[in-house]
């Protein structure tokens, strides 16, 4: 099992990275919460997930020990897997998330692209009562940048969240109309998920 990834990043997108070890690249997937804190860095240090499926074994890559610990609450939940735990890390940062199902606010989880009322009833059943054991968590927002490059990478986002184009492409531009563009790309994302 990859615990923990320390390196250099060489590449980073929206939803993944790719990090050098000791010579090796290491491709993880993210969570914008995780984009936003890493992104001005050169040396990183992610904890990671690996998820083994039947075709393919899949790396998750998170800023904190504490958002990779909601994402394994996250996914040990019936019916969420980790595509989806990783969606709901990106709408909400993993404090918020887990003032949410100690609020037992289903209204905010279902915000979640995704998140019926079903799901957000078990998440919510389900965790609360392990979330009340761990400590909460403060975590900071770093802006983004702006422009059409700010835009692509929005788009390149909704569309691996699987989001077809054309939505995600009307949810960005609503959003961008909303704020005059002076909203940061993690908070575009987040809305356009909202929206999509």
């Amino acid at each position: 099992m990859i615990s923990y990834l320390r390196g250099k990043l060489v590449h980073k997108e929206p939803t993944h990275v790719i990090v050098e070890v000791g010579g090796i690249g290491y491709q993880a997937f993210i969570s914008f919460h995780t984009f936003s804190e890493i992104k001005n860095k050169e040396d990183i240090r992610l904890a990671t997930h690996l998820h083994v499926r039947e075709d393919a074994h899949i790396l998750y890559g998170f800023s904190s020990d504490m958002e990779k610990a909601m994402f394994l609450n996250l996914i040990s939940v019936n019916g969420v897997g980790p595509n989806t735990a990783m969606v709901m890390l990106s709408s909400l940062p993993p404090a918020e998330l887990r003032a949410a199902i100690l609020r037992e606010d289903a209204a905010t989880l279902q915000a979640v692209k995704g998140i019926g009322g079903k799901t957000a009833q078990r998440l919510i059943l389900e965790l609360k009562d392990k979330l009340r054991k761990g400590a909460p968590d403060g975590t900071p927002t770093i802006a983004g940048d702006s422009g059409n490059t700010m835009r692509q990478e929005a788009l390149t986002a909704l569309m691996t969240l699987g989001i077809t184009r054309s939505a995600a492409e009307n949810s960005i531009d609503t959003v961008l109309r909303k704020s005059g563009n002076t909203v940061s790309l993690e908070d575009l994302v987040k809305q356009a998920l909202k929206n999509a």
